[in-house]
This record gives structure tokens, C-alpha cells and sequence, in this order.
């Protein structure tokens, strides 16, 4: 897998060069041996923010038709709680099997084995390729020192 280094301040990560990133910061990546299903997958600047994972659970069931920006679940962390929103248009295959019994993994192999679930479809059309979140990414968090954080 190829990647794509991201510093600025006191955060940095490795970007798969080949994913799409939503705005929103999940990542998509079409499975090689399924066209047409899509892994996504919170970015290692999600999840700096929300912390270690402990829990994952779907409002959807496998077959549901979802759409971007739905509330599709939530997640819960040491740190916080969110919501899981979905980045794609499509229908839900499943949530990640691993993370019930691992939630940790999200954290340790955001791009790899920590992936939250998987649609059927496409990614919204506000997505990005790395270079367009490497972008969007630096300018948060330049905000983001001007507002102290």
C-alpha cells in the first residue's frame, strides 16, 4: 500500500494514496475482490479525537438503502461518544466483525483491519482523493491553532 505523509504541528499521519476521504474524516476504499463494496473507515485524524473505540453499533441492517449524511450508529471511545454517519450512497452490508470483539482496532489499524462497515454503491460526491484531504486537512488545523485548540 502506498502512502502519503501528513505533518503539520504536533500531528501526522500516513494517507493511503489510493483511498477517497470524505470531509467529514472517513476514509472509502473499494474491495479489490468485490467491486462495488466499499470499506470505509474513520482517518487517523478521527481517530486522535474520539480516542480508543469501545463499542460500535448499527441502526441499520444489512440490506438497508443509505445515503450520505445519514446517521447510521454510533460509536463510543474513552474520550467521547459520536454518531456514525454514512459517506456513501448505497445499501449497508454490514458492520466490521472485528470490532465486536476488538474495538481498539480502529485506532491501532485505521486502515487496515479497523474499518467500521461496508456499502454497496458509491462514495458522495463531495468526496476526495488524499491530496484534496491532505488540503482540507491542513487548513483545520491551522483554524484550529487560531482558535486555541
Amino acid at each position: 500500500m502506498e502512502f502519503v505523509r501528513f505533518k503539520h504541528a504536533r500531528f501526522s499521519a500516513r494517507l493511503p494514496a489510493t483511498f477517497q476521504y470524505s470531509l467529514s474524516h472517513y476514509w472509502m476504499q473499494e474491495e479489490e475482490d468485490n467491486p462495488g463494496i466499499w470499506r470505509v473507515g474513520f482517518t487517523k485524524f478521527a481517530t486522535r479525537m474520539l480516542g480508543e473505540l469501545v463499542e460500535a453499533q448499527y441502526e441499520v441492517k444489512e440490506g438497508d438503502p443509505v445515503s450520505s449524511g445519514q446517521q447510521i450508529g454510533y460509536v463510543e471511545g474513552f474520550k467521547a461518544a459520536s454518531d456514525l454517519f454514512c459517506v456513501m450512497e448505497g445499501s449497508f452490508v454490514g458492520g466490521n466483525p472485528i470490532l465486536e470483539e476488538d474495538a481498539c482496532i480502529v485506532k491501532s489499524s485505521p486502515y487496515v483491519d479497523g474499518w467500521l462497515y461496508s456499502i454497496n454503491g458509491k462514495p458522495e460526491e463531495t468526496s476526495v482523493d488524499v491530496d484534496g484531504y491532505v488540503a482540507h486537512l491542513g487548513k483545520l488545523i491551522e483554524k484550529m491553532q487560531e482558535e486555541g485548540y
